[in-house]
């Protein structure tokens, strides 16, 4: 697969994981864009419609599960895969994550190589080159 066309939207509002995640992800060839609030990805989200969403659930203004059900229930990004990644990782933040539309639910801390091949799943699924097992 091409990641150099592939285009992630990173929020988080720890600045330190969102440089983290920009470096290993363009490093894997992925374009990156960030966002440090749940305003801030509402908008940037809609502005440049990524392939592909790594939105962590503790967020300030609104909450990652409210950025993606609002997402999901919007027709642009209905197949966009939402990964959602969290230090909460109670069945019932899980639960939540499911309920607001999220594909993916990811424990933080979490290793970089899993998280690329994570991405890539989903990036496979939404061309419709893997079927997805649900």
């Amino acid at each position: 697969m091409n990641n150099n066309s592939k285009k992630i939207l990173v929020v988080d509002d720890e600045q330190m994981t969102t440089d983290l995640a920009k470096t290993f992800l363009e490093k894997h060839g992925f374009e990156v864009v960030i966002a440090s609030d749940g305003e801030e990805a509402l908008e940037i989200a809609h502005e440049q419609v990524p392939d592909l969403i790594l939105l962590d659930v503790m967020l300030p203004t609104i909450d990652g599960f409210e950025v993606c059900k609002r997402l999901k229930d919007h027709a642009t990004f209905k197949n966009t895969p939402i990964l959602m990644f969290t230090a909460k990782g109670l069945s019932s933040d899980v639960e939540r994550g499911e309920a607001a539309g999220a594909d993916e639910y990811i424990i933080k801390p979490f290793s970089g190589k899993a998280l690329v091949a994570t991405i890539r799943k989903h990036l496979l699924i939404g061309t419709g080159r893997l079927t997805q097992g649900r």
